[in-house]
């Protein structure tokens, strides 16, 4: 019987290999939902890292077992194994071949991170933010709400984008972010609104200025595949688009104290029609409280009235209160 050929065997078992690596580097489920513009050039690159991984793993541990198998120690066998000093072609070769594969990941995520606006103004034709602009997928029904403003830069502005003033198109909605141990702060310039969760419209332009109150946070959106430094002192820039509706969570991804467990909140991305919904009813909040605080004057109010939020603290009823005050 005629013996099969090495090479031959190694063919078959790299076309396997191939095969297998692409299939699962391409049909895993690791990564959460895609939910904005930036999040399939992150996966594009993941998915290749993957599938490289995968073709590695298959060849290591396959070649282990085979040589476990094959040149096992048979019964009866005492002799030594074959003395190997070296095989320099077979050293330059597994040198050589993940030099040459971490040399090309590293152009193709620069060219990703470019992609993504990383070395040119958010403006910039080739940004995805500006692309969203191009491409029309921004909504036409945010028209109906005032201009965002950006907040003055106070010092160099490092991120995705760049700083407001560099911009050739502003973006459609500014939020101005603050991280404090342990919690994320989301005012809004245009409505002066603030929240403890991030609202945005869907297919809007969303700059996110961020800073931190007191030591390095982490603004870390999973499904948008955007991580971005909060730095105390030093105004850092998030730039996307959402695509896709829903509450995604907010993560702070940088070790900011005992409780940096716990500073989690959430984006929530509406459509245009709910997020002017949202703004108009979180404006007539805030603006009846203002009035309701204007409106209570402590000097006003009477010594019952004043105290009778305090009466719990004080261990006392507020008939008792009323009492003492009637009686003095």
């Amino acid at each position: 019987m005629q013996q099969i050929p090495v090479s031959l065997w190694t063919l078959v078992a790299g076309i396997v290999v191939t095969a297998v690596s692409i299939w699962i580097g391409q049909n895993h489920t690791l990564m959460p939902v895609q939910a904005s513009l930036q999040a399939p050039l992150v996966d594009g690159f993941f998915n290749v890292m993957f599938t490289i991984a995968i073709a590695f793993f298959l060849v290591v541990q396959g070649t282990i077992v085979l040589f476990l198998i094959q040149f096992r120690r048979r019964k009866g066998d005492d002799t030594d194994g074959v003395r190997v000093e070296g095989n320099v072609p077979l050293e330059i070769f597994w040198t050589a071949i993940p030099t040459v594969i971490v040399l090309l990941l590293g152009i193709y995520s620069v060219d990703v991170f470019n992609q993504m606006g990383g070395f040119e103004p958010a403006g910039h034709p080739h940004s995805a933010a500006h692309v969203a602009h191009k491409s029309g997928t921004v909504a036409a029904t945010l028209s109906d709400t005032s201009e965002a403003t950006a907040a003055p830069s106070i010092a160099p502005t490092i991120g995705i984008g760049a700083s407001p003033q560099t911009l050739n198109k502003p973006a459609d909605l500014v939020v101005d972010v603050k991280g404090i141990q342990y919690a994320w702060i989301f005012n809004y310039p245009d409505s002066g609104i603030t929240s403890g969760e991030l609202h945005i419209p869907v297919g809007a332009d969303v700059q996110l200025n961020l800073s931190a109150q007191d030591v390095i946070h982490s603004f870390w959106v999973p499904n948008f595949r955007l991580k971005q430094d909060a730095l105390p002192g030093i105004p850092t820039e998030l730039r996307f688009v959402a695509t896709k509706p829903g509450t995604y969570p907010v993560v702070c991804a940088e070790l900011c104290g005992g409780y940096h467990g716990s500073m989690r909140t959430q984006v929530i991305v509406h459509t245009p029609e709910e997020y002017n919904s949202w703004r108009t009813e979180n404006q007539i909040a805030q603006q009846q409280n203002l009035n309701q605080v204007v409106a209570i004057n402590p000097a006003d109010l009477s010594t019952s009235e004043f105290l009778a939020p305090h009466t719990h603290d004080m261990g006392i009823s507020a008939a008792t209160l009323e009492s003492v005050v009637i009686g003095h």
